[in-house]
């Protein structure tokens, strides 16, 4: 069986799927691309057991229909290597034989029945939404998932789905993100967990473009994502999330407004100097101004910056880990953020200075460090 395709158009299609590849399989055949060529379709599958993802493409001169299983790094490497050039592959049995240009690879495949089942879903809740929401919401919520085997529920994102809004949460119980987009409708009510792997991958693949559709099917124990030429599945965690509306707290009498990347870039800049254990930096704010401190007692290096801000509320100093604050500044876009504070022992609020119009909220909750005196 023979089958054409562009080396450019297959290296594109094998790195939209590749993502989901693990380095440390069980089994073997989790190391390959499933292939299934048909009436000059051909299907590109990569699966961890838990994430599916597959990619159609076109070729040419198909003549006939195949199945086999494809060693991925050796067929990445090689389409990697290539000029934007026809490939033309021949399969007999396991045997793969690859042409272009002057050069001929061969390698040995596997057969196809090794490679995990694609899930069936049955009795599933469908929805639509667009790329440019979800690939926002990854954005903003990925990097505070936890990592805690203990805590699987943790480890991936809250989908809340309600009739009129839709909310994406993460949290490692160090620190916490909202993120709620208030131009949502759905006939439906449901919320899932989604390990942040698939996501992650997603994030990568998918076009930050409003008129892309996504569609979404849930049951009890997968979702599918349909888009473009893209097809995703993945099992959900199991288990109930956290009430982190419970944790996030109502009274917060003190708030300092200050433009973001002033404060992100003097983070940055003291935290070279404090402790590489701790990652701690000082908030000292009194009056109008921001007094930022961080130090290494161990390397007797310090830094203190001071920055000026608009603040209404009592004097206070706060500890935060530099580390956390820089992530959730960097993801955040507008020019201004709030930081609410109540006591130099409860949770500090990050939010975004925006329009009452504006659907999209996001909030970002980081809790404090003991200040070493």
């Amino acid at each position: 069986m023979k089958f054409i395709i562009s080396s450019t158009t297959l290296l594109r299609g094998l790195q939209k799927v590749s993502g989901v590849l693990g380095t440390n399989n069980t089994l073997p055949i989790l190391e390959d691309f499933l292939f299934e060529v048909n009436d000059d379709k051909l299907k590109i599958t990569a699966s961890d057991l838990e994430t599916t993802i597959s990619v159609t493409l076109a070729t040419t001169k198909a003549d006939g229909a195949v199945v086999i299983a494809i060693p991925a790094k050796m067929l990445l490497d090689i389409m990697k290597s290539l000029p934007d050039t026809p490939v033309t592959f021949t399969v007999d049995g396991t045997n793969i034989e690859i042409f272009a240009g002057e050069g001929k690879y061969k390698l040995i495949g596997h057969q196809s029945d090794e490679f995990p089942q694609i899930p069936v879903m049955d009795n599933t809740t469908s929805l639509e939404l667009n790329s440019a929401l979800l690939v926002n919401a990854f954005n903003k919520t990925l990097f505070a998932t936890g990592n805690d085997e203990l805590r699987p529920v943790m480890s991936g994102v809250l989908f809340e789905i309600k009739k009129d809004n839709i909310t994406f949460v993460a949290t490692d119980a160090h620190k916490l993100v909202r993120y709620r987009r208030n131009d949502f409708k759905s006939e439906t009510e449901t919320s899932l967990i989604i390990p942040k792997k698939p996501l992650a991958h997603l994030k990568n693949v998918m076009p930050e473009d409003e008129d892309v559709a996504v569609n979404v099917e849930i049951n009890d124990t997968n979702i599918k994502l349909e888009f473009d030429d893209i097809v995703l599945i993945c099992r959900l965690i199991e288990g109930k999330y956290p009430n982190y509306e419970a944790v996030i707290p109502m009274q917060n009498p003190y708030k300092l407004t200050i433009e973001r990347k002033s404060l992100l870039n003097s983070i940055k800049r003291v935290s070279i100097f404090g402790s590489k254990s701790t990652h701690q930096v000082r908030f000292k704010i009194t009056g109008q101004e921001l007094l930022l401190t961080a130090e290494d007692l161990d390397y007797s290096s310090e830094a203190k910056e001071r920055l000026t801000c608009s603040y209404h509320g009592d004097d206070i100093e706060i500890g935060f880990n530099s580390r956390f604050m820089q992530e959730m500044l960097s993801t955040l876009e507008p020019e201004r953020i709030i930081l609410e504070l109540s006591a130099p022992n409860r949770a500090g609020i990050i939010l975004s200075e925006k329009s009452d119009d504006d659907p999209e909220d996001v909030l970002m909750l980081i809790m404090p460090v003991m200040l070493t005196q």
